[in-house]
C-alpha cells in the first residue's frame, strides 16, 4: 500500500527575509531551501511562484510568531497579512505552526556547526523554516492564526463611553 505523498513548503516570514523549507515526499525530512530577501512584494511573490512551480506543494506552512506568554502581538498580525497575500498569489491554503523559539533553535544549530549566526542570517531563516515544517509534519504546535487574531482583537476592544 502506497503512502500518500506529502508536499509542503514552510515559510519563516521575517521583516527583512523569508526562510523557505520543503520536505521529502514521505514527510520524513524537512530541508531549508532558500532565503527570499524582501526587496518588494512583487519580488517575493515571483520567487515563491517559482518555488511552488518547481516543488508543487499542496500547502504553505507558516510560522506563527506568538509572544512567549501565548498572546498575539504585532508581528503575528503582520505575518498573517503577508501569508494571506502569498497564499492568494500561489493559490495554496495556509496552515500555521507556533514558531516560538524556532530562530533561537536555528541559531543554536548554526553555532553547533561552528558558523557565526551574525554572518549567516539567511541560513538561520532557512533552518527556522525547516524547524517549523518539522513541527507541522509531526502534527505539533499547529495554531489557527486567524482565530487567534480575532480572539485577541475581541479581547482588546474597549467600548467607547458615550458621555
Amino acid at each position: 500500500m502506497n503512502s500518500p505523498k506529502i508536499s509542503a513548503i514552510a515559510l519563516d516570514i521575517g521583516k527583512k527575509r523569508i526562510g523557505v523549507a520543503g520536505c521529502d515526499g514521505l514527510g520524513l525530512a524537512a530541508t531549508g531551501l532558500v532565503t527570499i530577501d524582501r526587496k518588494s512584494i512583487d519580488y517575493v511573490i515571483q520567487e515563491l511562484i517559482d518555488i511552488v512551480r518547481d516543488r508543487q506543494p499542496t500547502v504553505l506552512v507558516v510560522g506563527f510568531p506568538l509572544n512567549m506568554d501565548g498572546t498575539v502581538g504585532p508581528q503575528a498580525k503582520q505575518t498573517v497579512r503577508m501569508a494571506d497575500i502569498l497564499s492568494k498569489a500561489v493559490g495554496l491554503p495556509v496552515e500555521y505552526v507556533d514558531e516560538r523559539l524556532s530562530s533561537i533553535e536555528a541559531e543554536d544549530l548554526i553555532k553547533a556547526e561552528n558558523l557565526s549566526p551574525s554572518q549567516n542570517k539567511g541560513l538561520i531563516d532557512r533552518k527556522a523554516a525547516a524547524l517549523i515544517l518539522e513541527r507541522w509534519l509531526a502534527g505539533n504546535d499547529r495554531v489557527d492564526g486567524k482565530i487567534l487574531l480575532l480572539e485577541n482583537v475581541s479581547k482588546t476592544v474597549v467600548p467607547i463611553d458615550p458621555n
